[in-house]
């Protein structure tokens, strides 16, 4: 039988099912261990044949010996330290964004194997989000140094001397030559344009936002910044674009029935669109629809008060962009509420 020309298999019978292992011995200083790795299938199946020859030949998974101080045993002690417990609701939620893109593709590696050179490889490939790529560097200086330590783990600091790329300039706000091209766009990138332009929140709120936070003329909005939620008039154009959308979950961008698409895989569509309108697009993003919420308002005749209820931005910012506004319409506005008179 072909079972009889591989080494190391056997089999055991139990309530009357015979089942194939394959044999793994090893000596832990003198003393000798074995362990019995499940075969699938007959011993003349082709899985049986390709299961045995990846253990024997080292490859298979089962013969490996679990991974030590890996990136999920480092983020749970984090999560469960006193540290962690301390920050605000606002600096959690951002801190655990950035852990969970570690953990996605790192969990069962050791966080050991990290090092300055891959974590400046991986700065440089998200440059072009460069508060997220940021925030990479920072989440792993964090946990590193929390697990050097805290728990005592004998690791170094890959993102100790690496250059952050910083504050950036302040956010250009779109064109209107772009804002027209928003109609033909795919529909997440126009479904998350209307509702950050619309509501004039951060992207990441205006990406998340429900259903049942517009009610008539009236929406609730989140300032996930200053960690709070309050009730601001909806556009008629928000509203109608809304009526027009078919519903596909609880959400206005739905990932499923209950969760919203996550931010990242907005602002991924958003920059494969961008990229198809040329290089005078590049400058912008999705934050400066925000930016430009704030000079319609203002050449719409808004104080900076109102501004403010609308967008909560601080009184600084609001400032900055109120000087992009148009002059023209501005004194428009003021003529006519003055009944044209100097």
């Amino acid at each position: 039988m072909r079972q009889q020309r591989k080494p190391y298999v056997t089999r055991k019978a139990s309530g009357g099912k015979v089942r194939w292992y394959y044999r793994l011995t090893w000596f832990e200083g003198e003393r000798r261990r074995e362990r019995f790795i499940p075969l699938p299938g007959l011993p003349d199946s082709a899985e049986f044949d390709t299961a045995y020859w990846s253990i024997r030949s080292g490859k298979s998974e089962a013969t490996q010996a679990p991974k030590k101080n890996t990136w999920r045993e480092l983020v749970r002690a984090y999560r469960g330290s006193a540290a962690f417990r301390k920050l605000a609701p606002r600096t959690q939620k951002s801190y655990n964004d950035t852990i969970e893109w570690i953990l996605s593709v790192n969990a069962d590696k050791a966080a050991v194997a990290l090092t300055k050179q891959k974590l400046r490889a991986l700065h440089v490939k998200y440059g072009d989000t460069p508060r997220k790529a940021d925030m990479l560097v920072q989440m792993v200086s964090i946990l590193t140094n929390f697990a050097r330590g805290q728990l005592e783990w004998s690791i170094e600091n890959p993102a100790e001397g690496l250059t952050l790329y910083g504050k950036q300039r302040e956010y250009e706000p779109w064109p209107e030559w772009m804002v027209k091209k928003v109609a033909d766009a795919p529909v997440i990138v126009r479904s998350a344009s209307e509702l950050i332009l619309g509501t004039g929140q951060r992207p990441s709120s205006a990406i998340a936002m429900r259903r049942d936070q517009f009610v008539g003329e009236w929406m609730t909005v989140t300032d996930e910044k200053g960690d709070e939620s309050y009730e601001i008039f909806c556009p008629q154009e928000l509203r109608d674009y809304l009526a027009s959308l078919p519903v596909t979950g609880q959400h206005v961008i739905a990932k499923n029935l209950t969760q919203p698409m996550r931010y990242d895989a907005v602002e991924k569509a958003f920059r494969a669109w961008r990229e198809g309108l040329g290089d005078r697009a590049k400058p912008f993003s999705l934050h400066g629809l925000r930016k430009l919420a704030i000079i319609r308002l203002a050449e719409a005749g808004c104080t900076d008060a109102e501004i403010q209820a609308i967008t909560n931005q601080s009184a600084q910012t609001v400032a900055y962009y109120r000087k992009r506004a148009s002059r023209k319409k501005l004194s428009r506005n003021a003529m006519e509420r003055n009944g044209g008179r100097t």
